[in-house]
């Protein structure tokens, strides 16, 4: 199998999905699936930092500050003092944003099963599974140094 054409499939695959999926939870829940990702970690954490959730999420520290503004905006969550680190803030949902995450969640996971899971066996969703993960384990490690010619 040619490396190209696996990454043209991932990287198609996953816009196609991720747009699927934001389109239905924004008409059905009225909330991105950028900031659904977020109140998921949240709701699994309970009380986090920014930095814990951009590390969840595998984004920046800015984007998770930004995303954590919005839903505090919104009434979703809220922020608290870290009483370990006063530098930091305690971010946690709130009620209406930890309904909004299962009822959100529901929907999510609906989506999941169509898109992803209802396409393959459970052989295959398996096969997947350990393969991405392999994948991302290898992206995280540090780049092997170059060469210089």
């Amino acid at each position: 199998m040619d490396a190209r054409r696996v990454f043209d499939d991932l990287v198609r695959f996953e816009t196609d999905l991720w747009n699927g999926i934001d389109a239905r939870l924004r008409r059905d829940a009225d909330l991105s699936l950028g900031n659904l990702n977020v109140m998921l970690v949240l709701d699994r954490a309970g009380d986090c930092r920014v930095n814990d959730i951009a590390a969840a999420l595998s984004i920046t520290i800015g984007g998770a500050s930004q995303a954590v503004d919005r839903l505090e905006r919104s009434g979703m969550c809220e922020r608290r003092p870290n009483p370990a680190d006063r530098r930091s803030s305690i971010v946690r949902l709130t009620g209406a944003g930890a309904a909004l995450t299962r009822d959100a969640g529901r929907i999510f996971d609906e989506e999941l099963a169509t898109r992803i899971a209802a396409p393959l066996t459970a052989t295959q969703l398996g096969d997947l599974a350990t393969a991405l993960t392999a994948l991302r384990a290898a992206t995280t490690r540090p780049a092997a140094p170059t060469r210089k010619a």
